[in-house]
């Protein structure tokens, strides 16, 4: 998964039941085309798939930008992403992991310490 999401938009498992009632797990992997050939060679030699179903899909996205906030001596990352005259702030799970760690708080709360932190960033540069 780790080779995959190097080069991957997207990548996820799924649990789900094959022939016979088997349990299994369906990879699914979001690409560019110019790296299809390069997923499937990842694919075939790190799982024991015999073969990988291919479909085109169409992808609308949003405009948006990468910032950065300092906390403690940490820099923790989002995105802004805007969407009809709205701005909506995500920010980046790993800057959220790290400040849950760090504080001994729920990820939960990281995320939203995080929007806090550059809300007030924000306010002050107005």
């Amino acid at each position: 998964m780790e080779q995959l999401n190097d080069i991957a938009l997207d990548t996820f498992f799924t649990p789900i039941f094959m022939k016979k009632n088997r349990p299994a797990y369906k990879l699914s992997v979001i690409c560019d085309k110019e790296y299809e050939k390069e997923i499937e060679k990842i694919i075939f030699r790190n799982t024991t798939t015999i073969g990988v179903r291919k479909y085109e899909v169409q992808r609308d996205i949003l405009s948006r930008r990468a910032e950065k906030v300092y906390y403690e001596d940490m820099e923790l990352y989002l995105k802004i992403v805007n969407f009809e005259d709205e701005e909506y702030i995500y920010p980046e799970y790993e800057s959220a992991k790290k400040l849950a760690k760090n504080k001994n708080i729920p990820i939960k709360a990281a995320f939203e310490m995080i929007k806090d932190i550059y809300r007030n960033i924000d306010l002050l540069s107005k």
